[in-house]
């Protein structure tokens, strides 16, 4: 399925978000996100972030996540920047987006996570020093027979753990500051314009004076948007390239994404109001055709997909949306071939797209196809291996080919990148008992079964 969802467990202690309140600053369990996957966008935020992050000077591997969140957002935990499809949504321009990309890579390369950490670890331990030594205070307050003793406890124990916070938060809002300014000197170094960063601070403050937020300086993980922007304007505009535009290349290739998403989450309707100004440009029709096969209208989908496909059939996306279409339709076989077609024109190489062959070889249940079924798959699975979804349909293939050891790994596989650990482990241990020890395949099952 293109711009599937899935759930992920992420740790959101000590995170670092381009928008943010002081909940932020404090050690907060795992939450579960509801994680995109999809070509099309991942190419484009990956188009998006190879500039700045060469400008950042940043070698290692980063990982840029879509979380299907209608709120405008982005934040950092790890070596992976998350980003809301609501940011992607409310951007009008590239530049806007890559403003934000540009922020979160400057906590990124400052080390901001780390040294937030040890942040928190300090402030705990104040609080917990204010909050001993307040009981102590109170304690003996009690035993005294004093009310006023006892009172003073209370109040040191309350006000050391207010006092660390405080602190704890006025030195995130240095960070986000030093991490605004970054992305300034990266845009400029990728000779791209400041502009687009100013206006989402712009559209932050225009949100909280329409919702009636007022922050207080002192409770915020963040500097006020007009206080950012004030710190910003200045050298954003001092740079050659501040009015330097988007191609119209990259601009289309945005708002065709902003289409898919708006149509996956809000449908037809808010397609047609997002884009009213060119109801006949790609992107409406684009969105529209989405929207139709989403209602459930294969025929009239497909229609709709092959009139985009002949104003641009060089484009992969179309192609594979062409594909997902087919699919709903019942046409297996030829689902495949527009997966084929759009493989063939990624220039990313998209190991979703790859493996979508394999899944609509699969779903036809032609037995004479299974191998380049699960060639297909496993292809894909090299350059994407997170996709749990091509595992299963992995495993169907296997037990076609009556391969029961290698479906139940691939199984396995499925669930552990699912973030299933039992299943996974009771899957590998299920395919050890049909493979020979020691074998790569044996060796695969075990470190499922030894992972934490």
């Amino acid at each position: 399925m293109r711009f599937q969802t899935r759930l992920v467990s992420v740790l959101a202690a000590a995170t670092l978000a381009i928008t943010g309140v002081a909940a932020e600053a404090a050690p907060q369990p795992k939450q579960n996100l509801p994680i995109v996957r999809d070509a099309e966008i991942e190419g484009l935020i990956a188009d998006y972030t190879r500039p700045i992050f060469k400008a950042a000077g940043l070698k290692q591997p980063v990982d840029i996540i879509l979380v299907n969140n209608p709120e405008f957002n982005a934040f950092v935990s790890g070596r992976r920047i998350f980003v809301n499809t609501g940011t992607i949504v409310a951007s009008d321009t590239p530049n806007e987006v890559i403003g934000v990309l540009a922020h979160e890579t400057g906590h990124l390369a400052g080390g901001h996570q780390y040294r937030l950490r040890e942040q928190v670890d300090q402030a705990q331990k104040i609080a917990l020093i204010a909050g001993l030594l307040g009981m102590g205070v109170a304690a003996a307050g009690i035993a005294a027979g004093s009310s006023n003793m006892a009172r003073a406890g209370s109040g040191i124990f309350a006000g050391g753990g207010t006092t660390a916070m405080r602190g704890l938060l006025g030195y995130q809002r240095s960070e986000e500051v030093t991490a605004d300014r970054s992305a300034l000197v990266y845009l400029q170094k990728s000779g791209q314009s400041g502009k687009g960063l100013i206006t989402s601070f712009e559209r932050l403050e225009r949100n909280n004076i329409l919702s009636g937020v007022q922050p207080n300086r002192y409770i915020t993980s963040h500097p006020a948007p007009r206080d950012r922007i004030a710190l910003l304007q200045t050298a954003a505009h001092e740079s050659p390239y501040f009015d330097v535009p988007d191609s119209p290349e990259l601009q289309l290739r945005h708002d065709l994404a902003r289409a898919k998403i708006i149509a996956y989450n809000d449908g037809a309707g808010a397609v047609q109001r997002v884009f009213r100004k060119d109801p006949r440009g790609l992107p409406a029709l684009y969105g529209d055709a989405i929207s139709t096969h989403l209602a459930g209208s294969p025929a009239l989908a497909l229609q709709k997909i092959d009139a985009v496909i002949a104003k641009n059939p060089k484009n992969p996306y179309f192609h594979e949306m062409r594909g997902e279409i087919l699919m709903e339709a019942g046409r297996a076989r030829d689902a495949a071939a527009a997966f084929q077609t759009a493989s063939k024109l990624d220039p990313k190489k998209s190991g979703l797209i790859e493996a979508s062959i394999g899944q609509a070889l699969v779903t036809g249940g032609d037995k004479g196809q299974m191998k380049d079924a699960v060639a297909h798959i496993k292809k894909g699975l090299e350059t994407d291996p997170t996709n749990s979804v091509a595992y299963r349909f992995l495993a169907m293939a296997y037990n076609a080919l009556g391969d029961d050891a290698a479906a139940e790994l691939a199984t396995a596989e499925g669930y552990w990148h699912g973030g299933a650990m039992k299943d996974a482990r009771i899957f590998a241990a299920r395919a050890q008992l049909k493979l020979k020890p020691g074998t790569p395949q044996w060796l695969q099952a075990q470190d499922i079964l030894q992972s934490k």
